[in-house]
């Protein structure tokens, strides 16, 4: 994948962490849920991109 899917997946994990502390802070469940979401989806995009990665290089 390029460095450029990569910076955004991250970038989605950063900001679902962030939503995630100001929805604990703020006692407002369903951003904390949405932050969660969040870096959950990014973890799945990783996930794809290290597969998509091992394919290329065989």
């Amino acid at each position: 994948m390029g460095i450029f899917d990569k910076a955004k997946h991250e970038a989605q994990n950063v900001v679902g962490k962030a939503k995630q502390g100001v929805g604990r802070t703020r006692g407002d469940k369903p951003l904390a849920t949405e932050g969660k979401r969040d870096q959950h989806m990014s973890h799945l995009k990783r996930a794809g991109d290290h597969v998509k990665d091992a394919i290329r290089k065989k």
